[in-house]
């Protein structure tokens, strides 16, 4: 009867355990009557506090925490078996799980917002003091909205008011998953969740992942408002009240002005004739204002991001109305004067809440048109988009050299667009927006990628934008382009560009010198490609004056690139280098070497060219036969983590090779990490590398990785026997702390390979994972 009521039950917990104590029988009262004892029970001893805790619900085992702080004692042990009992999965990255606590109640929100976690299956999950969500939003930083965005409308509704207040101070990353279309009052809804969390909010990132068929008008509108874009007024007057906080900012905004008019009144004889003195402001003041209410169409870069103006300005009524033309709209804008009370130096719009504009007091737009509105985003005029810089203009004929290449004809690109549509951004409110925006496995379309661009023009608290399989082809001209007007404004942070797709529309190296070029600015970059153009014929062959062409400096701290098996040329690969002097991390994915000789170029020019740089990685190259070149990187003083990832390294080796290798990184005492995954060690080569920690090495190794080498159990022990005499002579000190063993042949032997991992994780943090070796039969009979 108590469990149906929701009532604690912590007697089943015990139903094993019989005859029970005097202690055992308390702690079950105690816990069933916590919401009378709780404060009480929070001052007990840590001796009985400590029998006490695994008794408790959810809610007061999170309540419970800083009086187990105080006891000495931690609940981490309690919250992860709770994960075991209640989840019944391993979490992904278990071993980087630091809070438990954390975790458990993010994951139990998640499943009952989405409904796939019944509370009433375990008491500890039921109290009927306790809301599940209310409870656990605090813990929520990172939350997925899912197929219909169900969970939007759950959180929005009024009984849920708290918990979407509680998330806007704990969320920092919002993601959508397998979104599918849906009707105007969910999209109503996700406004509201999205302007109380983003605008309003913590949310710093926002992710989409797998939508094969968009719904553009949605896509665009998650878009739209991620840069802090929206026509708050009517998009929140579909809730039928305005928002809170928007009203609060807009009065203490009207109070202000109201100030300021008065401070120049009482100063109006000092200055003598003040209007004609105010109507002369400086242009670095006034310009901005004055772009934004002209009719007269100006780059975006000179265009604030924010604007701040008083509730004296209307704002074009004419503009927010959907029966409005563009016409009108332009000319209702620019026939009204700035008053001079509102006229005050802009402030960009990075990373904090801004001040909305006051609603006009006409009628508002008909909600039904989010159409209309995002739609506008894409067709702005902004004139010298491209054409910012010559360095601009030669950056884009590196790209567009032949027909088909990127944005030819596009409108939203080189060709601009007739006027703007119902909304423009000029005469959109902007509020806070977010710092990351990450697409996977989105298609955008062409009008998609002109929209995205033109929110990236003036995106400046965009520090990291990540477009992963997307279909971009020659669209990615026009996200470049997008960037580059972005890298000119002065409170530009944008420092991180992945792009990921199957093909790659212009070879990898001219695409990354086109992309710094535009973006010097840039701390990292990372481009991965799976094949090249399906129409050879439509990939634009390299540019010979570009490649030639010198890469203004940069400050490029990470390069990683993944190319569709195009040879890695040194000379494309060389200015590159020359302009990135602060270069500490390269990466080269799936490259061919065109010739023996070109890794030794590459070798030298690193050496010439990077005195930063302090990772290595090489994947999928096959390096079988640059031994010479491979000793030359490991005995590198400047590197700290080398990385040969099925590299082949031993394909055609002798004993000697493996000697030369064990010997170098013995006298190397830089090196930090070395990751050898993929290249069919066996067990006789692992055994070999514990000589590195012999008692006569300098090495300061620390990580190894040897992850996919088909490793058994025997030589899993016999390595381990070999490391702990290695030990002994050198006194039991030994740098080496990390060892990586995923996807190895440890199942053949159980018991073995337990007694190994048991032996090495005395020495050691142990990564490894219960592999199924049976998926490599082919690989295991080659190495034999």
């Amino acid at each position: 009867m108590a469990a149906r009521c929701g009532r604690s039950v912590p007697e089943a917990a015990m139903a094993a355990e019989r005859p029970r104590s005097l202690f055992e029988l308390s702690a079950v009262a105690v816990s069933r009557s916590m919401a009378a004892l709780e404060r009480d029970v929070w001052a007990l001893p840590g001796h009985l506090l400590r029998g006490l805790l695994p008794l408790l619900t959810v809610f007061h085992l999170e309540r419970a925490e800083d009086a187990a702080r105080r006891a000495g004692l931690s609940t981490q042990p309690i919250w992860r078996k709770l994960w075991d009992d209640v989840m019944k999965t391993r979490p992904p990255n278990s071993e980087s799980i630091t809070c438990w606590r954390k975790k458990f109640l993010e994951t139990f929100f998640s499943n009952v917002l989405h409904g796939v976690l019944d509370v009433s299956s375990d008491w500890r999950l039921n109290d009927r003091h306790f809301s599940p969500l209310l409870h656990s939003s605090p813990h929520v930083s990172q939350l997925t909205l899912c197929n219909m965005l169900q969970g939007a409308v759950e959180l929005t509704a009024e009984h849920n008011h708290k918990v979407l207040e509680n998330l806007a101070g704990s969320l920092r990353i919002l993601k959508f998953q397998h979104l599918l279309s849906c009707d105007q009052s969910v999209k109503r809804s996700l406004i509201l969740l999205l302007h109380r969390l983003i605008h309003h909010g913590s949310v710093s990132q926002v992710s989409m992942y797998s939508w094969p068929v968009p719904d553009t008008v949605l896509l665009v509108l998650i878009l739209t408002m991620s840069a802090g874009f929206w026509r708050s007024g009517n998009a929140l007057a579909c809730h039928s009240s305005l928002c809170g906080l928007c009203r609060e900012e807009d009065k203490a905004q009207s109070q202000e002005s109201v100030q300021e008019g008065a401070g120049r009144g009482c100063n109006a004889e000092r200055e003598g004739s003040g209007g004609e003195s105010q109507k002369r402001s400086p242009e670095e003041a006034d310009a901005p204002m004055n772009s934004v209410l002209s009719g007269h169409r100006s780059p975006p870069l000179q265009n604030p991001v924010c604007e701040e103006t008083s509730s004296e300005v209307p704002f074009g009524h004419t503009s927010i109305q959907g029966g409005s033309s563009p016409h009108t709209s332009s000319e209702q804008l620019s026939c009204h004067p700035i008053p001079l009370k509102t006229r005050r130096r802009l402030k960009p719009a990075v990373g904090r809440k801004r001040r909305c504009l006051r609603r006009s007091r006409g009628h508002y737009a008909d909600p039904e048109d989010l159409y209309d509105f995002v739609f506008t985003v894409a067709r702005e005029n902004n004139s010298g988009l491209l054409d910012k810089t010559t360095e601009g203009e030669n950056t884009e004929n590196c790209i567009s050299s032949s027909p088909g290449s990127p944005c030819t004809g596009h409108a939203g690109c080189k060709k601009r667009g007739g006027p703007a549509g119902i909304l423009s951004l000029k005469a959109a409110h902007h509020f806070r927006s977010v710092s990351t925006l990450e697409l996977f496995s989105i298609p955008l379309t062409g009008e998609t990628c002109r929209t995205l661009s033109n929110l990236l023009s003036s995106w400046v608290s965009l520090e990291n934008l990540i477009l992963s399989y997307n279909g971009l082809n020659a669209n990615i001209s026009c996200i470049l382009s997008g960037l580059r007007a972005l890298a000119h404004h002065p409170e530009c942070r944008f420092r991180v560009l992945r792009v990921s797709d199957v093909f790659s529309h212009v070879p990898c190296m001219e695409l990354v010198r086109c992309i710094l070029s535009a973006l010097p600015q840039l701390h990292t970059l990372s481009l991965s490609f799976d094949l090249k153009n399906q129409l050879e014929g439509s990939r634009p062959e390299v540019n010979p004056n570009c490649s030639k062409a010198e890469i203004p400096e940069s400050c490029l701290e990470v390069l990683e690139i993944r190319f569709p098996r195009e040879p890695l040329h040194t000379a494309f690969l060389l200015p590159v280098l020359k302009a990135s002097k602060s270069l500490q991390q390269l990466s080269f994915d799936s490259a061919t070497l065109p010739c023996p000789q070109e890794l030794g170029l590459l070798l030298e020019v690193l050496r010439e060219c990077t005195p930063d740089l302090k990772k290595l990685s090489f994947h999928d190259v096959n390096l079988a036969e640059h031994q010479k070149e491979v000793l030359l990187l490991l005995q590198d003083p400047g590197l700290q983590e080398i990385t040969f990832s099925f590299c082949r390294l031993f394909e055609s080796s002798t004993a000697e090779f493996l000697s030369e290798i064990i010997n170098t990184v013995k006298r190397n005492s830089s090196l930090k990490s070395l990751k050898l995954p993929g290249n069919r060690l066996g067990n006789h080569r692992l055994v070999a590398l514990a000589d590195i920690f012999s008692e006569d090495s300098s090495s300061s190794l620390c990580h190894l990785d040897v992850s996919s080498n088909c490793i058994k159990p025997d030589g899993l022990l016999e390595f381990t026997k070999k490391l702990e005499g290695h030990i002994q002579q050198r006194g039991g000190q030994l740098p080496f702390t990390h060892l990586r063993l995923f996807q190895n042949w440890l199942d053949q032997d159980a018991e073995t390979a337990q007694e190994a991992l048991r032996r090495l994780k005395a020495m050691c943090s142990v990564v490894n994972d219960a592999w199924d070796s049976s998926q490599a039969f082919a690989d295991y009979i080659s190495v034999m």
